[in-house]
């Protein structure tokens, strides 16, 4: 027991001298991506936000607006999904990469049953 104790504690200073740079590097993250086409590239920060849109002027020679909304839905999402994983692998040497991405969908009981398996030695 107190072997556990001892391994909880170096883990919680670990995740306290490292947690506030990580935390920094996570809010720090922006991702851009473009579409297919070039036309349209989008970059969002590390929650998947929005931060820049940007459209060629070459879309007016093809109105379509259904298309046009298509693409940047897309694109945004590739970028967004992209950003989720950046965030993921910043926080992975202290937080497993399965339970990070729980608590970043906010699947709360997921995240806590890995964490619980961890402490617990059962994973």
């Amino acid at each position: 027991m107190q072997a556990y104790a001892d391994e909880l504690r170096a883990l919680f200073l670990r995740m306290q001298d490292e947690a506030l740079d990580l935390h920094e590097r996570a809010r720090a993250v922006q991702v851009t991506e473009t579409s297919a086409d070039g036309l349209v590239s989008a970059t969002v920060g590390p929650r998947g936000d929005l931060v820049r849109l940007d459209i060629d002027p070459r879309v007016y020679r093809r109105p379509d607006s259904r298309h046009l909304a298509d693409t940047i839905t897309e694109t945004v999402g590739r970028a967004a999904a992209r950003a989720r994983e950046r965030v993921v692998e910043i926080f992975e040497p202290l937080v497993p990469a399965e339970q990070m991405a729980a608590h970043l969908d906010g699947d709360v009981e997921t995240a806590m049953r890995q964490l619980a398996e961890r402490m617990t030695g059962e994973r």
